[in-house]
């Protein structure tokens, strides 16, 4: 047999599977009914094992590593089948189609926002490109930001979510676990980190800096060629340029912005000194309330997956069945329990698409914790 004879029998191979998937998918659809029918759930995990365990049975010894990952995505068509053919209407993709449909056309230019920091801080920065003219609350640290929100004393929060260089702000994430809300918007703003003091100050006379724990590590580089000097993470890049403002002090200086240099009266010893030109940190901006606003292609969400083998390759393949892209994958411990881990997923999905919706009312039944984080533009 030559190469060509080998695929007319994969062909023929392959016309027998696909009529039996599609005899298969039909009796997964009238089961989906019948469980509908009688209050049943979709999954059946004992029923899975099972039938997983018959199945191994009966394999040649050579493919038993393969033939639970192909029964394991068969079982997720066929949940998935049964989902989509179900009448029962999800609580949650009506709240979406709600907000696409009465969310206003535009944010709104002057509403009250919360940012970590001071005066000077990047949250300003990225607050000033969301509203044009926001009426901004500074709050100590992050979690005061999703409390304002959460609260309703402010309408919007803005936080730092990642940078291109330094990764995630592992904090957000842990704080994104513990309270309610969505996201409307995000922006990429560029950050240039330089060394900030009080006049008179030399660099070669400094004995301190101070700044926020990823500036340090956005500009670490530079500070490892800097010789006797103490690196101390504080809250934020601006509040680090106002501490040494009112300090006095000229042995002392700060990694923070342009913007903070001129807030505060100081000079710059060194300018742009991130360890690249290419730094960008990702804010996203929150509110209470699901808010869609037109150009949504970006969606966010929030899930715990079952303690097991296989559980995120089965969703990573979920989404690649449907065509959906996804951008960022993170994973954060979930405290007081063992090995157990909340995911976060970015998808580069419009919220317009069928296959998202019904992806999300699927996700809502399946996972242990599902949370859907909003649909939402990104500005550069």
């Amino acid at each position: 047999m030559n190469m060509q004879d080998y695929r007319e029998q994969i062909d023929r191979i392959d016309a027998q599977l696909l009529d039996l998937f599609a005899q298969r998918m039909d009796v997964a659809r009238l089961i989906g009914e019948y469980k509908e029918a009688n209050g049943l759930a979709v999954r059946d995990p004992e029923r899975e094992r099972q039938k997983i365990l018959s199945v191994l049975d009966n394999t040649p010894e050579e493919l038993r590593e393969y033939t639970p990952l192909l029964f394991s995505v068969l079982f997720e068509l066929s949940r998935s089948y049964q989902y989509r053919n179900s009448e029962k209407k999800s609580e949650l993709t009506e709240q979406i189609r709600n907000a696409i449909e009465n969310t206003d056309k535009m944010l709104s230019d002057n509403p009250s926002v919360a940012c970590q920091g001071v005066t000077g801080a990047n949250s300003q920065a990225a607050c000033e490109k969301f509203f044009r003219y926001p009426k901004i609350f500074f709050c100590s640290g992050f979690e005061s930001v999703f409390q304002a929100v959460e609260k309703g004393l402010c309408r919007y929060g803005v936080i730092p979510l990642e940078n291109s260089n330094a990764g995630s702000v592992n904090m957000v994430y842990d704080l994104m676990m513990k309270h309610h809300f969505y996201i409307v918007r995000s922006v990429r703003l560029k950050i240039n980190h330089n060394l900030l003091a009080l006049p008179g100050a030399t660099l070669s006379g400094i004995r301190e800096v101070y700044s926020h724990e990823q500036a340090i590590q956005q500009s670490s580089a530079f500070l490892a060629g800097l010789k006797d000097v103490r690196v101390i993470p504080c809250e934020n890049t601006a509040t680090a340029a106002k501490m040494v403002a009112e300090s006095g002090r000229t042995d002392i200086a700060a990694l923070a912005t342009e913007r903070s240099r001129k807030q505060y009266g100081l000079i710059s010893l060194a300018d742009s000194v991130q360890n690249t030109d290419n730094n960008y940190t990702r804010f996203i901006c929150i509110s209470k309330s699901l808010e869609i606003y037109p150009g949504a292609n970006r969606t966010s969400l929030m899930m715990t997956l079952p303690h097991e083998q296989g559980s995120l390759y089965r969703m990573l393949s979920r989404f690649y069945a449907l065509g959906i892209n996804l951008n960022k994958l993170e994973s954060r411990p979930i405290p007081e329990r063992e090995f157990e881990f909340m995911f976060y997923f970015d998808l580069d999905t419009p919220v317009y698409s069928p296959n998202l919706i019904k992806l999300i009312g699927e996700l809502q039944e399946t996972c242990e914790f599902f949370q859907y984080l909003g649909s939402y533009s990104e500005e550069v």
